[in-house]
């Protein structure tokens, strides 16, 4: 039986609806010999910003019970670093890229953008307006709608390519957040990032963490963002890339059933890199089972 797992986001084509999270897979050379790139629906860089950024003070990372801590503060090269260093390795690639954009302020993520849109290897940008360990604005962008919303015309003003603000958990209605980014020209919205949170030694009685706090990720955070993705699917028309604790191609259709186009497999790279094509098999499988002939067919399709 055929099924059309491909699926759209403005211009951007993917050939399944599984990518990689920001942050958990490198800038693709990292996993390339753990997994076939080309499998991918979409790779999904590190966080990019205009120079070149050495990132929070170690310890950086806290295993929690059944997920993660980090407060690894987005360290990266920079556009132009990342343009010499790794844009040649990804444009051996089929797989569209998405990168990861933001910035200390918002003419950060405007530069940003002005440096990397002549690459044709870059797809399409992930606008980072929610990352909860960054203390230069991150949180801020991600969690006042007017400012979101300035921080997506911006960008919107400077490219024709796909544009994904990546939503913060912690607001009271992402709802909001989901209509502003449509209305604002995003062709997708990512949900989410990850939830701050904080784990102290009792021994020490010091944080866990160099920058006291960080975004929890893994198992932990999916009914939350399984909520979130409902919720949003329900105030936006425009596809979501759901995200948060997949770590079985169960939890990647449960989002999809709640509304997401597209999911992003994240933490559970760091346990197994096969999952995002375990993910990738196990929607495929789903789908047959369940006489479906594409992926659109259970989108949304919750019973609530």
């Amino acid at each position: 039986m055929s099924v059309d797992l491909s699926i759209k986001i403005g211009s951007m084509e993917m050939k399944n609806p599984v990518t990689v999270a920001s942050g958990t897979f490198g800038y693709g050379p990292e996993y390339a010999e753990l997994v076939d790139l080309n499998r991918l629906g979409a790779i999904t860089v590190k966080g990019i910003c205009p120079e070149a950024h050495v990132g929070n003070n170690t310890p950086r990372t806290f295993e929690t019970r059944g997920g993660m801590l980090n407060a690894i503060g987005l360290p990266g090269p920079g556009a132009k670093g990342f343009i010499e260093k790794y844009v040649p390795f990804l444009s051996q690639y089929e797989t569209p890229v998405i990168v990861n954009i933001w910035g200390k302020g918002k003419d950060d993520y405007a530069r940003v953008v002005d440096m990397l849109d002549g690459e044709d290897t870059v797809s399409a940008y992930e606008i980072n307006l929610s990352c909860p360990n960054v203390k230069e604005g991150g949180s801020a962008f991600g969690t006042d709608v007017a400012t979101f919303a300035s921080v997506i015309e911006l960008v919107r003003a400077r490219t024709r390519k796909p544009i994904i603000p990546k939503l913060a958990p912690n607001v009271p209605n992402i709802g909001a957040f989901a209509k502003a980014a449509e209305d604002c020209g995003a062709d997708a919205i990512a949900i989410m990032n990850t939830m701050p949170a904080m784990a102290i030694n009792i021994d020490t009685l010091e944080p866990e963490l160099a920058n006291k706090f960080g975004g929890l990720s893994g198992p932990p955070i999916k009914p939350i963002a399984i909520k979130l993705v409902f919720d949003a699917a329900r105030a936006c028309t425009i596809p979501i890339i759901g995200m948060g604790g997949i770590f079985e191609p169960e939890d990647a259709i449960e989002f999809l059933i709640a509304g997401a186009t597209a999911v992003a497999v994240g933490t559970a790279n760091f346990v197994d890199p096969t999952t995002p094509l375990r993910v990738i098999e196990g929607i495929e499988r789903y789908l047959i089972e369940k006489g479906h002939t594409s992926v659109a067919d259970i989108v949304g399709t919750v019973k609530a």
